[in-house]
């Protein structure tokens, strides 16, 4: 049974853990690319490795009157049959999402459901994402709203019951959770602190510690603990970074992610002629990143993948 050990891990001198996380599959892609991207990184002994997980999405067709019908599209299932893909086929420990985003209150308590029969006791618990076509984020009909409910719902399954109040007769190990945290404000908090308030209910909830989105400017993660530390929250804020490797980024991310790309960073990227300039880039800003965050003493340093892989090796290999 895969135990629930990534805070141990952290607290336990182990600096800094290396963790990444992966996409499913696109639907009817099969699994070659994802463990390519495990194979890439395996070497460098990840802790765990995180799957993210997606809600189905509403597309319309049109049709041959002229007419359109809408339909409900998924484009990537499967968290918890890639988690047990990873398990079967590595030594390495798996912490797939758990999301509001698209699922109700019964959907999240399956997923709890086939996560104990793989033996899985950790997720990161997640809001997650508003579909494309809302202007701000809705749940489904019996979903969650924030977080903080679906950390309250986990925590009711870890005390042996289900959403509808039902006892659960055989409890199992109970789930461990991490949470996401936000370095620069989550872009519908209407500001910092307000910001603090939210994570400091997930410790108070039982969050085992929290992953950042990512940021470029390590100035901003120092601030952000420091006034994290002075609000109470004692959780280690897990770095999480991703290299620049296109063009577009520079301007695309700032606007998707809601954060700022720093002066040095942008006026550097400016002189960048071709995604290969930016992709060398990426990787020497990413490692001086990494080892001003190691001699801060972060307990870990976590990576997203999604089109930075190779990018995310080379740099491992001169940090970890």
């Amino acid at each position: 049974m895969q135990t629930s050990d990534t805070t141990r891990t952290l607290s336990a001198g182990h600096t800094p853990a290396f963790s990444f996380e992966v996409l499913p599959p696109l639907k009817g892609t099969g699994t070659e690319s994802l463990f390519r991207t495990i194979d890439q990184l395996k070497e460098f002994n990840p802790r765990y490795i995180n799957i993210t997980t997606h809600r189905s999405e509403y597309v319309y067709d049109e049709q041959e009157d002229g007419t359109f019908i809408r339909k409900r599209l998924r484009r990537r299932p499967g968290t918890i049959a890639v988690a047990s893909a990873i398990m079967n086929k590595y030594d390495i420990k798996v912490v797939p999402h758990v999301v509001c985003s698209g699922f109700t209150k019964e959907d999240t308590e399956y997923m709890l459901l086939d996560l104990q029969f793989l033996g899985i006791s950790e997720v990161l618990a997640l809001r997650g994402d508003k579909a494309k076509d809302e202007a701000r984020f809705q749940p489904v009909r019996g979903g969650h709203s924030h977080t903080t409910d679906l950390l309250k719902q986990i925590n009711r399954f870890n005390e042996g019951f289900f959403c509808d109040g039902t006892p659960i007769k055989h409890v199992g190990t109970p789930f461990s959770f991490g949470v996401a945290c936000y370095p620069e404000k989550h872009e519908e908090s209407p500001n910092p602190d307000s910001d603090l308030r939210y994570l400091k209910k997930k410790q108070e909830l039982g969050a085992k510690y929290a992953i950042c989105q990512m940021f470029f400017d390590n100035q901003k993660y120092f601030s952000f603990v420091e006034r994290a530390r002075a609000h109470g929250i004692t959780i280690p804020l897990i770095p999480a970074l991703k290299p620049m490797t296109k063009l577009t980024q520079i301007t695309m991310v700032p606007k998707t992610f809601h954060l700022d790309i720093p002066k040095e960073l942008a006026d550097e990227a400016s002189k960048c002629k071709n995604d290969e300039d930016v992709k060398a880039l990426g990787i020497e800003w990413g490692v001086n990143q990494c080892k001003e965050l190691k001699a801060y003493g972060v307990e870990g340093i976590h990576f997203y993948t999604m089109s930075a892989v190779d990018s995310i090796r080379q740099i491992a290999e001169r940090v970890f």
